[in-house]
C-alpha cells in the first residue's frame, strides 16, 4: 500500500510537471499573447506556433481569426473613409443647396417687393393720370366759366353805357314832351279855328291818340330801361370780375342775380306754368368769399333743382286726347313747383339751404354725385363736372362742407356750409359744423 501510494504521488507530480511544460506553460505563452495584442490594439500581430497538438490549432486558428478582423479593420477603415468622404461631399452639396435656397429666397422676396412697388407705381400713375384728367377737364371747365364771365362782363359793360344814356335821357325826354304837350294844349285854347291844311294834317295824325299814347310809350320805354339795367348788373354781380377775387360780398345779392339770370326756365310759358321761389332769408352778415366762383357754385345747383323739377313733370303724361292739362292741374303745378332757399349765420358760419321738391335721388346715386364725370343726364347735356367742381370750390376754396340730402319721390336738399371770414387758422381750430339735413 505504501508503494502505490509512492508510486501514485510518483506519477502524480511526473504529471503535473508533464501538464505545466506542455500545456499549461504554452497556454500562458499564449494567452500573454492575446493580451500583448489587445494591449497594442494592433491586429496585424501573430502568435507563434509550435507543435502540431491542440494548442498549436487553437494558435493558429487565432491566427486566422487575427488576419480576418485585419482584414475587417482594413474593410471597416475603408468603409469609414468613404462615409466620411461622402459625408463631406454631402456636406458640400447641402450647404450649396442651402446657399441656393437663400439666394432664391432672396431673390423671391426681391421679385415680390419689385412687384410690390411696380404695383404700388401702377396705381401712384393710374391715379395721377386720373387726377390730371380731372384737372385738364376742371381746367377746361374753370376756363369755359372765365371765358363766359368776361364774355357776360365784356357784355354787361358795353351793354350798360348805352342804356344808361338812354335811361338818363328819357327823363328830359319825358320832360321836354310834358313841354311840347302843355304848349300844344295852350296853342289850341289861343288859336281854336285852324286852318283847313292844319285841320286836314290833324285828321292824319289822330292827335288825341297821340297825346294819350306818347306819356304811356315814354313810361314803357323807362320800364324796360330799368330792366335792362337790372339785368346788366345782375350779370356783373354773377361775374364778378371788376372786383377782387376775394371780397366780403352780400350772399343774397349774388343769389338774387343768380335767379334772375335763371329767370326764362323760372317763369311760365306756354303749358309749363313756372316754378315758384320760395326765399326764406335771415340776417346774413357780409361774407368773405371767393364771390365769382360761389355765383357758380349757386348757378350749378339751384340748375340741377330745375332741372328736377322740370324731369318730375315730364314723367306726368297728359292723358290721350288732351292737348294740354286743364287750369286747375296746372295751378296745382305751380303750387307744388317749389324751390325754397333758406340762410342763416350762428357760430361764425354761414349756411345757405336750396331744396326742391322734384323726384330725388336713390341713395347710389347720391353717395356717387360729387365724383368728376359722374352724370345721370343725357349725352349733350351734361359734363359731369359741375358738381365736382362745386364742391371743390366750398371745401377747398372755402374751407367749407357740400352737402346733399334726398328723398327719392320727395325732393332733395343742397346745404352749403362756409366761414363768413376766410382765416385758415381759425378754421383749423374750430371745424365746419356738420348740417343736419
Amino acid at each position: 500500500m505504501g508503494a502505490i501510494v509512492l508510486l501514485g504521488l510518483l506519477f502524480g507530480g511526473v504529471s503535473v510537471l508533464l501538464l505545466e511544460r506542455f500545456v499549461l506553460a504554452r497556454l500562458t505563452h499564449l494567452s500573454q499573447g492575446v493580451n500583448q495584442i489587445q494591449a497594442k490594439r494592433d491586429l496585424s500581430l501573430r502568435l507563434s506556433v509550435s507543435g502540431q497538438d491542440e494548442i498549436a490549432d487553437l494558435t493558429q486558428s487565432i491566427n486566422e481569426m487575427l488576419e480576418t478582423l485585419e482584414k475587417a479593420q482594413w474593410e471597416v477603415s475603408d468603409a469609414f473613409q468613404q462615409v466620411t468622404q461622402t459625408n463631406q461631399e454631402l456636406s458640400s452639396v447641402v450647404e450649396k443647396l442651402q446657399d441656393e435656397i437663400l439666394e432664391r429666397e432672396q431673390i423671391e422676396a426681391a421679385l415680390r417687393q419689385s412687384e410690390e412697388q411696380l404695383r404700388n407705381q401702377t396705381q401712384h400713375l393710374e391715379q395721377t393720370l386720373s387726377e390730371l384728367q380731372q384737372a385738364q377737364m376742371q381746367l377746361v371747365q374753370s376756363e369755359k366759366m372765365s371765358s363766359l364771365g368776361q364774355l357776360v362782363a365784356g357784355v354787361a359793360h358795353e351793354i350798360n353805357n348805352p342804356v344808361n344814356f338812354i335811361y338818363g335821357n328819357l327823363t328830359y325826354a319825358t320832360e321836354y314832351v310834358q313841354q311840347l304837350l302843355q304848349l300844344l294844349e295852350v296853342y289850341q285854347q289861343q288859336y281854336p279855328h285852324s286852318t283847313p291844311v292844319l285841320n286836314a294834317v290833324l285828321e292824319q295824325t289822330d292827335l288825341e291818340f297821340v297825346l294819350a299814347d306818347l306819356p304811356k310809350t315814354l313810361a314803357s320805354m323807362r320800364v324796360g330801361a330799368g330792366r335792362i339795367r337790372d339785368i346788366i348788373k345782375s350779370l356783373r354781380i354773377f361775374s364778378r370780375l371788376d372786383e377782387a377775387e376775394i371780397k366780403s360780398v352780400d350772399i343774397h345779392e349774388g343769389i338774387d342775380s343768380t335767379l334772375l339770370i335763371l329767370q326764362s326756365r323760372l317763369k311760365a310759358r306756354g303749358s309749363n306754368p313756372g316754378i315758384v321761389v320760395v326765399k326764406d332769408y335771415g340776417q346774413l352778415p357780409r361774407v368773405e368769399c371767393y364771390a365769382g366762383q360761389l355765383n357758380q357754385v349757386f348757378m350749378n345747383v339751384l340748375t340741377n333743382a330745375i332741372d328736377a323739377i322740370e324731369e318730375a313733370r315730364n314723367r306726368q303724361p297728359i292723358p290721350k286726347g288732351q292737348t294740354s292739362e286743364p287750369l286747375a292741374s296746372q295751378i296745382a303745378d305751380c303750387l307744388s313747383a317749389t324751390i325754397t332757399i333758406c340762410t342763416q349765420a350762428a357760430d361764425g358760419w354761414t349756411t345757405i339751404r336750396i331744396s326742391d321738391n322734384g323726384l330725388g335721388m336713390p341713395e347710389e346715386i347720391r353717395r356717387h354725385l360729387f365724383e368728376p364725370f359722374f352724370t345721370t343726364k343725357p349725352i349733350g347735356q351734361g359734363t359731369g363736372l359741375g358738381m365736382s367742381i362745386s364742391h371743390q370750390i366750398i371745401v377747398e376754396k372755402h374751407q367749407g362742407r357740400l352737402e346733399c340730402y334726398s328723398t327719392l319721390g320727395k325732393g332733395t336738399e343742397f346745404v352749403i356750409t362756409i366761414p363768413t371770414k376766410l382765416n385758415p387758422e381759425w378754421v383749423r381750430v374750430k371745424p365746419c359744423p356738420s348740417p343736419e339735413p
